[in-house]
């Protein structure tokens, strides 16, 4: 009988050892899924990365800023609604800096679709030479970048990276 008590506090204990957890690993930004309802991309994580490619390529690093970040949701979100990839979906970059006020020197686009996190879409624009130009523009000093996610679209996902400065190049 003590046996048997013994062997089941034995396995209540052990449960009770099953049940605890270390502590929890997150997944990088960089690596989350923007293929989801409501999945933002990490632009602080973003100007990280690119400034990181950009200092190793001779250039200054880049800030995030908060009206070009608003300026690449409108545009994903605007090829999104469209299923288009495509910089002028709305409008060419220019018209839509001049539209919102950004008082832009400098700036460039990246567009693209079907990258499903910042590292993909990253890479993507790294391979890609025009892609590559952009993001190792001299003299753009602040990024934007956004993702919108359309599940019944043929991408799923489409991003805009927006870099620009404000200030004439030195």
């Amino acid at each position: 009988m003590w046996r048997g008590v013994v062997a089941v506090v034995g396995l209540l204990l052990l449960a009770g050892c099953a049940g605890e957890v270390g502590p929890s690993v997150e997944t990088p930004s960089m690596y989350q899924s923007m293929a989801r309802e409501g999945a933002r991309v990490d632009a602080a994580s973003a100007a990280i990365m690119i400034s990181q490619y950009r200092q190793n390529n001779g250039l200054g690093a880049v800030v995030v800023d908060p009206a070009l970040n608003q300026l690449g949701e409108d545009q994903s979100a605007n090829m999104a609604r469209r299923n288009k990839l495509d910089h002028d979906v709305k409008a060419p970059l220019a018209q839509r800096l001049n539209a919102s006020g950004y008082p832009a020197v400098i700036a460039v686009e990246n567009v693209s679709a079907g990258y499903h996190t910042l590292a993909e879409a990253f890479s993507g624009w790294r391979d890609s030479p025009p892609h590559r130009a952009n993001m190792l523009k001299s003299g753009v000093t602040k990024l934007g970048i956004a993702a919108s996610y359309a599940p019944n679209t043929k991408y799923k996902v489409f991003w805009t990276l927006i870099l620009a400065s404000t200030e004439p190049p030195r």
